[in-house]
């Protein structure tokens, strides 16, 4: 007796990861696994089918869709690769449902159990199938990457015959997980760098990992770890603070995203225009329309002489690594359900009961992931 787990190619535009890396075969056999994969379905993060053991590799229709008790993928299957789905069988892949309406009502046509990535609980139990968390990591340090490339001066202090440059100057707004590896990763470079977020208790994030943290005077704590919504007054102050640190800064990289729906507004167009002539702007939150005023998604302009990056799926630029933390995410949480050779949800665990979307024919959750799994991410 076994699991069927099947694994697809994914085909939606520029993903290049893949929900099933080689190191998981056997782990994922000795659960009761049999895995089917279709074939190429590594190739974009390099791991040609050669580099899988324990598969059985398959083209891209047939059979074993049907016949697949678990299908595992990065971004949601199409509408007819769903509706060859059997009754009962269980997708694990990021939905944002609120996105994807047709999607869902699919799902619940076909009486699949799919379980959304991004709504997974931020809880300590669930922080190693935390995809969301995985993926920003890597987007936040690719973010210093990408603006690194597009800035016309350097990061670190550099001494020579000729003379000494200073170190550029970085503000990062919003440490989450993105915007802390931001952090990280620019101060690992020799950036002199600050940190915002309206949260206080992550000031302490940011000093230990290197930067200054901008201190507004607003405490925007909400329920569960997340951000409230600030008033109007506040949302004044807080822009009349930043500013001066925006203006300042060679580099600027937000990272304010919530999952499903439209990114917040962190930086205006005056701020903007006040920037230093060659600074550049990463906004991280572009997936859901920018946080930056001019913002767009998917495209890199010139704001006058500022440089305004918008990038889509960053992880996927670095699919190795993405692919490989994603398996991994995936994987643990497929473990709680996949025992013995069978396939047994406990709806009584608070991971799995959080993560459901769809059930049986039901919608398990309303098309909010904010009541599960907000934070800034890009996935």
């Amino acid at each position: 007796m076994y699991v069927n787990v099947a694994v697809l190619k994914e085909t939606h535009p520029h993903e290049r990861r893949v929900a099933l890396v080689p190191g998981l075969c056997a782990k994922l056999s000795a659960l009761g696994a049999k895995l089917h994969m279709q074939s190429g379905a590594g190739d974009a993060s390099f791991l040609p089918d050669a580099a899988y053991s324990d598969v059985l590799f398959v083209s891209s229709g047939g059979q074993w869709l049907h016949e697949a008790d678990v299908l595992l993928a990065v971004q949601a299957p199409s509408l007819e690769v769903v509706g060859k789905m059997k009754p009962g069988s269980v997708l694990l892949c990021f939905v944002y449902a609120q996105k994807n309406p047709a999607l869902v009502q699919r799902l619940l046509e076909r009486q699949v159990t799919c379980f959304a990535m991004e709504r997974l609980p931020r809880i300590t139990r669930a922080q190693s199938m935390d995809a969301l968390s995985s993926q920003s990591a890597l987007s936040g340090y690719y973010a210093v990457q990408l603006g690194s490339v597009q800035m016309s001066r350097i990061l670190p202090k550099v001494t020579t015959a000729a003379g000494i440059v200073g170190p550029a100057r970085v503000l990062v707004l919003g440490l989450g997980v993105a915007g802390l590896e931001a952090i990280a990763t620019a101060h690992r470079l020799g950036a002199v760098v600050e940190g915002y977020d309206v949260r206080p208790e992550t000031a302490e994030q940011a000093r230990s990992l290197g930067a200054n943290f901008v201190d507004v005077g607003v405490d925007a704590r909400g329920k569960g770890g997340y951000a409230r919504e600030l008033s109007d007054a506040e949302k004044t102050q807080v822009a009349q603070v930043l500013t001066e640190h925006i203006q300042q800064a060679d580099l600027v990289i937000t990272t304010a995203a919530v999952p499903g729906r439209p990114s917040p507004r962190l930086v205006s167009a005056a701020q903007l225009a006040g920037m230093k002539p060659g600074a550049v702007i990463v906004d991280l939150g572009a997936e859901g329309g920018g946080n930056c005023e001019g913002c767009v998604p998917g495209q890199t302009v010139m704001v006058g002489q500022v440089t305004l990056m918008a990038p889509l799926n960053l992880p996927s630029s670095l699919s190795q690594d993405a692919s490989l933390l994603y398996a991994k995410n995936q994987f643990n949480l497929l473990a709680l359900m996949l025992k013995n050779n069978v396939i047994s949800i406990d709806w009584d665990d608070q991971i799995l009961a959080q993560t459901v979307l769809t059930h049986a024919g039901k919608l398990m959750h309303a098309l909010n992931p904010t009541d599960a799994a907000t934070q800034e991410k890009t996935s």
